[in-house]
């Protein structure tokens, strides 16, 4: 009984935290390449763009962060609006991989207008020590992460239902299809790509506010979990937003469990390793099942 409770405090519950994180983040790398056709490797930029925003807003108002997400979702749609407009945009009709090169440019931006307005050093939302929450006088864990699980639950279903009953839902779903044929249909191409820009990059704020809480806000924080959440996008196929979510949570957990003792007392990985395992999944289904799990688009 007590290794069953030391699995779900130690390894389930943070591995579906971070799993929740991934989530947020792949939807939008799913979502831009299965709608606009290449992968945006400033996503995680844009991670760290909303936290800050957050983390001012925290500065200003004495209240929890997570009562000002609002402050960081709009700080990332502006930047994301911005930078389609001025840097992606007058390069659709180039091939792909112009659009890919200057992802990266606009990463770099990112990262440096990060460092010159908030810093480059490591930054709390909340200081101190937070206490566990103890459920049965067995289970402890952190409240951020029921936080985090319930939240991504609830963004989930939402995101679910905006996909599946609106209007707007279903012409991106269109466009992502077919994009020639939305256009002749009379869809709104442009509409379709500014509401993938606002649906992606408010997931990725609320991403990047969550994986700052839970260790702390530094100009790298989106950087460094781009490579997960591409593994996550991959492995649930990429411009399925739904099975982006199920990759998230499962790369998340992999990586959690990879660490367990399952053999021993020793970890079975050890935990500096964590990242190559989503490196690993990420390789193998490109070589075995380049489609995903969810049959999404081929790369």
């Amino acid at each position: 009984m007590s290794e069953l409770v030391g699995f779900i405090n130690l390894y389930l519950i943070p591995g579906l935290t971070i799993g929740s994180v991934y989530a947020l983040g792949a939807v939008g790398i799913s979502m831009i390449f299965g709608i606009l056709r290449f992968a945006h490797f400033a996503h995680g930029d844009l991670m760290t763009i909303g936290g800050y925003g957050v983390l001012t807003a925290v500065w200003l108002l004495p209240l929890h962060p997570l009562l000002l997400l609002p402050f960081g979702i709009a700080l990332a749609i502006v930047s994301a609006l911005a930078v389609d407009r001025f840097f992606y945009q007058p390069l659709r009709q180039l091939p792909t991989i112009y659009t890919v090169i200057a992802s990266f440019g606009v990463a770099l931006i990112f990262r440096s207008l990060t460092q010159l307005f908030w810093s480059s050093g490591n930054q709390v939302f909340i200081p101190g020590v937070r206490p566990p929450v103890i459920l049965f006088d067995t289970f402890r864990f952190s409240a951020l992460h029921a936080q985090v699980i319930v939240l991504t639950i609830i963004i989930a279903i939402l995101l679910h239902l905006f996909l599946s009953r609106s209007q707007m839902g279903r012409s991106m779903r269109a466009v992502a299809d077919e994009p020639e044929l939305a256009a002749v249909a009379g869809l709104d191409t442009e509409k379709v790509v500014r509401w993938t820009w606002i649906i992606g990059a408010s997931l990725a704020a609320i991403a990047g506010v969550f994986a700052g809480m839970d260790t702390s806000m530094h100009p790298n924080l989106g950087w460094n979990l781009l490579l997960p959440m591409f593994a996550a996008a991959i492995l649930g196929g990429i411009g399925k937003p739904m099975g982006a979510m199920a990759g998230g949570l499962i790369i998340g957990l992999a990586e959690e469990l990879a660490t367990y003792p399952w053999i021993g007392s020793d970890p079975f990985i050890s935990p500096s390793y964590k990242s190559a395992v989503a490196f690993t999944i990420m390789v193998v289904l490109l070589i075995f099942r380049p489609q995903g799990l969810f049959k999404g688009r081929l790369l």
